[in-house]
């Protein structure tokens, strides 16, 4: 800028001007005025850029007033809708599942849920692997929907509290030691089948009475230490030892006893050697003992015993 002096005049006066002064040029000129202009619009751009990369992230992450994304913020917590995925260990006191939806966990190897106390020591462990479930604590208890323990597993017992027990599959169930259970039960129609080659014993026992209503039986041992042992089944007991023999051993009576039918004894011996014997005395003087006879077809009969035979071969009794 030129600084000037101006001199008022009058009409009819005439002034001398004054010689001309030094000018003094305040401002930015040439190239540093450019480079100014570039710089200031250099700003304006980052400005420009970095307020659309703002907007540009809060419309792709979703931000609102009440969380971010699918992830609100409640009353009641944080609550996450749809698939999420988390990169390092997860810390909450309660996970929920939506009322219309289940709960997913996935991993590409394998879902860890740990149970810490207050020293931060870990009390319980629940692992999801690709081949096993493993479980690690003092006690695993599965409830039913009104709280029934229906299977509880510790480390001295496994309890199953349900009323019926399925165990389906082409080999069923495989025991290696003894067995206690009120009941042995086939299905209606169906056959129960214990294989010969369980050697333990099965033993039957806790309730009053335990009832096996069976088609077909093959077992080493079936046992009620303190209580009765029945085996009913419709259409018939087959008991078979193919290579040993059947025992039937009683404190008190045995008793073979056919409502509708006949009692069948097929061997080639059949021995009785703790009948007692009686002695020679008079004609109709039996001391109380009966005879067994036996018909050509097999029947077996009693005869009041005598001083001789009583059998006869053509008896009204073999007719």
């Amino acid at each position: 800028m030129v600084r000037e002096q101006y001199t008022t005049t009058t009409p009819g006066t005439s002034l001398e001007r004054p010689k001309n002064q030094n000018v003094y040029k305040i401002g930015i000129y040439g190239w540093r005025k450019r480079c100014l202009y570039l710089f200031v619009l250099l700003l304006l751009i980052i400005l420009v850029v970095n307020f659309s990369l703002t907007i540009w992230i809060l419309k792709v992450m979703w931000f609102s007033p009440t969380g971010m994304g699918h992830l609100r913020v409640t009353k009641e917590g944080l609550r996450l809708e749809g698939e999420s995925e988390f990169l390092f260990p997860l810390y909450a006191k309660e996970i929920d599942s939506r009322e219309d939806s289940s709960l997913l966990l996935q991993s590409t190897h394998n879902v860890t849920v740990n149970a810490r106390n207050s020293n931060g020591e870990v009390t319980g462990r629940l692992n999801v692997g690709p081949r096993m479930v493993e479980f690690h604590g003092q006690q695993l208890q599965i409830n039913s929907k009104d709280g029934k323990p229906l299977f509880t597993v510790d480390e001295d017992e496994v309890a199953i509290g349900t009323d019926k027990l399925r165990v389906t599959g082409p080999e069923g169930a495989l025991f290696e030691h003894s067995v206690e259970t009120p009941l042995v039960r086939a299905e209606a129609f169906k056959q129960l089948r214990i294989p010969e080659k369980l050697s333990p014993p099965l033993r039957t026992g806790l309730n009053d009475r335990a009832i096996a209503s069976i088609s077909s039986l093959a077992l080493s041992r079936l046992e009620s230490p303190t209580r009765s042992l029945s085996m009913d089944a419709p259409k018939g007991i087959n008991i078979k030892a193919q290579a040993g023999n059947i025992e039937a051993l009683s404190q008190m009576d045995i008793k073979l006893q056919s409502s509708d039918g006949v009692l069948l004894l097929d061997a080639e011996t059949v021995r009785l050697p703790k009948l007692p014997q009686g002695t020679t005395g008079g004609p109709g003087w039996s001391q109380g003992l009966y005879e067994i006879c036996v018909c050509p077809d097999g029947k077996l009969y009693m005869s009041v015993a005598g001083v001789s035979s009583t059998c006869h071969e053509y008896s009204h009794v073999c007719q």
